[in-house]
């Protein structure tokens, strides 16, 4: 009988915490959070907050920028992922 809950190799932890911690993620993962967030702040200005901006949805144009942003930072980590340091301990690597 095989056991389903095996420790994965030290190499594939180091590389799931290098992706899990890359800082694109998080940062990219807040831009998108706070953009939701002020993207629907700005459907829901009411009129006195559109004539201090002068007739413009200053919320919503900058929520929907930093979704954008936070969408390339996401995308790039994903598509190319930082690569785990090197072990000291392999005996590899001189």
């Amino acid at each position: 009988m095989t056991d389903h809950h095996t420790r994965p190799a030290p190499a594939d932890r180091r590389e799931r915490a290098a992706r899990l911690l890359d800082i694109r993620r998080i940062i990219g993962g807040l831009f998108i959070v706070y953009g939701v967030i002020l993207a629907i702040t700005g459907l829901l200005d009411g009129q006195p907050e559109l004539t201090k901006a002068e007739g413009i949805r200053i919320n919503l144009w900058t929520g929907l920028a930093m979704l954008a942003f936070g969408a390339l930072l996401t995308l790039w980590a994903h598509f190319h992922p930082t690569e785990p340091p090197a072990d000291p301990h392999d005996d590899d690597h001189p």
